[in-house]
């Protein structure tokens, strides 16, 4: 341990059992007994001993992390506990110093800053998102941190800080652009598909339907290259797919200035396959992405059954993985659900980690409304909240688009933000939701979805094959149209309330631990909705 010499320490006002050699092994002891023993190993016990200081009066604990994730998450979730930890087992005033260690004169490698395996204290093993690295080899990898140089240096015509874009109309080699500090895209250039600085982590809406993706991609932006590689996120569209990585890359951008991303879409990458087989300049194309930290990838489900660009990305992907790069993938179906794809690349997508995004809640619509319209300087109403997020359920970026008609409504009638507001600037959306989404309409969509009779909705037949999408379009008639409880059961053949009743809390209980429901019932949202 770091810490000031006993033998020029103040000691005259110290208690007896006193001594600031031990009071950061104290505040440990302290916090492995109240912590549960996988939040402490993940975040206590890996972190450099303390240094512990006398400034008069006053013991200060200077607390160095390796970067600044573990800064933020230390100091929201530990830092009150720990001062007053400091308190009791010393003699006078406290003070608790949490802040980043000094960067080395040399970069460090792709992959060395280490985050810890547990970003969200969430469970490990098979129900939670893999198992927990050792604690002593996660502090190993956190002391080599800065000890290391770096393994891959820039190529000299690089410039210091340098960012990957996908851009065809680049004429470089390798299609690599030096950009200092605060350009690190095409700001101001929409066409170039490089990150895009607005969509972090600060402003990415945290809920049920994206805790799972968003932990991992926090992982990831703490320690490119160790776990979770690749990552393959999939859901429907406008989910947040696309956030999540262009959140990691610019984390690991922030973290890393010299860091070598580029986020592209697949079908970017499908054209430089072309262009570079035109060319017989396929050494350019794996010098452009062979050489990458992070790769980000939107919509690889655009690969299906061009067997070149097949090859040349697992190439690419094979290259990435020997070299500890990063890949993030996303797709609108997971890896094994993935049509005309070869299976050697299926697997390798389905040998990280794979997670799921799904439509988001109630409460997290209503979250999203009210946190983008304050990005705005305007205050949402919690009503209004409510009434859009009722009526917009498919996406993220439906959600968006029906708060900007909202606020641009009113603004340009002068008129505070209300629910009847609200109504009048979404009556074109409302008038077709109702006019579209029939009790017969959903009846037909989830029987074809399930392959059964139309018939069978309003038959007594029980077979679970029957009863169980009876029951999904039961709920849906409940939620997308505004028919009564009564209603919807005259409709199915006559069933009493109560039967529909059941229904629609059995699926809306299943829907919240389900998965792979939720995605069944998001997909039939989608289509009655059109």
């Amino acid at each position: 341990m770091s810490a000031a010499d006993s033998s020029v320490n103040p000691s005259a006002n110290v208690a007896p059992h006193f001594n600031l050699d031990t009071v950061w092994a104290q505040c440990c002891e302290k916090l492995r007994a109240e912590l549960p023993e996988q939040q402490y190993n993940t975040w206590i016990r890996p972190l450099p001993p303390a240094d512990v200081q006398r400034d008069g009066d006053t013991t200060v604990l200077n607390v160095r992390v390796p970067n600044r994730f573990i800064l933020d998450w230390i100091r929201t979730q530990y830092s009150a506990r720990l001062e007053a930890i400091l308190a009791s087992v010393s003699d006078g005033p406290v003070r608790l110093d949490i802040s980043m260690a000094a960067r080395p004169a040399m970069a460090r490698p792709m992959g060395q800053t280490m985050m810890p395996p547990n970003a969200l204290g969430m469970p490990q093993g098979p129900s939670g998102l893999g198992t927990a690295m050792p604690p002593n080899a996660l502090a190993a990898r956190v002391a080599g941190a800065y000890q290391q140089g770096p393994v891959n240096p820039l190529p000299p015509s690089a410039g210091p800080h340098t960012v990957v874009l996908a851009d065809p109309g680049i004429e470089h080699p390798h299609n690599v652009v030096g950009l200092h500090t605060g350009q690190r895209r095409g700001n101001g250039h929409p066409q170039v598909m490089g990150l895009n600085p607005g969509l972090t982590f600060d402003n990415l809406v945290p809920g049920r339907a994206n805790q799972m993706a968003r932990t991992a991609a926090l992982h990831v932006a703490g320690a490119p290259g160790h776990m979770y590689n690749p990552l393959f996120i999939y859901g429907g569209v406008g989910l947040g797919k696309t956030h999540l990585m262009n959140a990691v890359g610019n984390a690991l951008l922030a973290d890393k200035p010299d860091a070598r991303i580029l986020y592209l879409h697949a079908e970017q990458f499908i054209s430089d396959v072309v262009k570079n087989y035109q060319r017989k300049t396929f050494d350019e194309l794996k010098a452009k992405y062979h050489s990458l930290d992070l790769l980000l990838i939107d919509d690889v489900q655009f690969f299906a059954g061009k067997d070149r660009t097949q090859e040349e990305f697992f190439n690419a992907f094979e290259a990435l993985l020997a070299k500890k790069a990063h890949i993030i993938m996303t797709s609108d179906t997971y890896p094994k659900g993935l049509a005309n794809i070869d299976e050697r690349l299926t697997s390798r997508f389905d040998a990280g980690l794979t997670v799921a995004i799904e439509p988001p809640e109630l409460e997290m619509r209503v979250a999203i409304l009210i946190k983008k319209a304050d990005q705005e300087g305007i205050a949402m109403p919690e009503d209004v909240a409510f009434f859009v997020a009722k009526n917009v359920r498919a996406n993220v970026r439906e959600l968006e688009g029906a708060l900007r008609k909202v606020l641009a409504f009113a603004k340009f009638s002068h008129k505070e933000i209300t629910i009847a507001l609200a109504r009048e600037a979404l009556k074109d959306l409302l008038s077709i939701q109702n006019r579209q989404i029939s009790v017969e309409n959903i009846q037909k969509t989830v029987a074809d979805f399930y392959k059964i009779k139309v018939a069978d909705m309003y038959s007594k037949k029980r077979p679970a094959s029957i009863a169980r999408p009876r029951q999904i379009a039961m709920y849906l008639a409940k939620e997308l149209t505004q028919k009564s409880l009564p209603e919807i059961g005259e409709l199915f053949g006559g069933r009493d309330h109560t039967t529909v009743l059941h229904a629609v809390r059995k699926i809306a209980g299943e829907r919240a631990k389900d998965t792979e429901l939720n995605q069944q019932l998001h997909v039939l949202e989608q289509t009655l909705k059109g």
